[in-house]
């Protein structure tokens, strides 16, 4: 009897530990979501700096405004950008500096990336072992003593 009590206290442990690992890789997986997101859009505005790079001054360029919508513009110089630092505060920096924080910025998402990729294949690793030892236990529980 002392066992079944003992078991049934394990059940609950697990079934309260698998609520938080599968609560902590759904948390895991909506930030891998934003990750994602920001990577793209860097990668949108690295393409955009070389693109810049080929242009002249006076160029004609279509600028995206949101909605599928854009705008005919002229370019005034090329080589200057303005980029945000965070916080509200953006700064003036020539294409290529522009061009080096982007990029230094997706190697740090990149490398957030992996390491919450790993955190969520080491959760879901253990979701599956608790879920393997929680059903073990239940058959146990079932099957009561012999």
């Amino acid at each position: 009897m002392a066992t079944a009590a003992k078991n049934e206290e394990e059940v609950r442990k697990l079934s309260m530990q698998l609520r938080y690992f599968e609560q902590t890789a759904e948390s895991l997986q909506q930030r891998l979501s934003m990750l994602n997101a920001a990577m793209t859009d860097l990668s949108y505005a690295k393409m955009t700096l070389e693109s810049l790079e080929q242009e002249k001054e006076n160029a004609e360029m279509l600028v995206p405004i949101g909605g599928s919508g854009y705008i005919n513009v002229k370019l005034a110089n090329p080589n200057k950008v303005i980029i945000g630092l965070g916080a509200g505060v953006s700064i003036e920096k020539t294409s290529l500096e522009a061009k080096a924080i982007v990029t230094q910025r997706m190697e740090e998402l990149q490398k957030t990336h992996v390491s919450a990729q790993q955190q969520l294949s080491q959760i879901s690793e253990r979701i599956s072992q608790d879920r393997d030892r929680l059903e073990s236990l239940l058959s146990g529980i079932r099957e009561g003593p012999h």
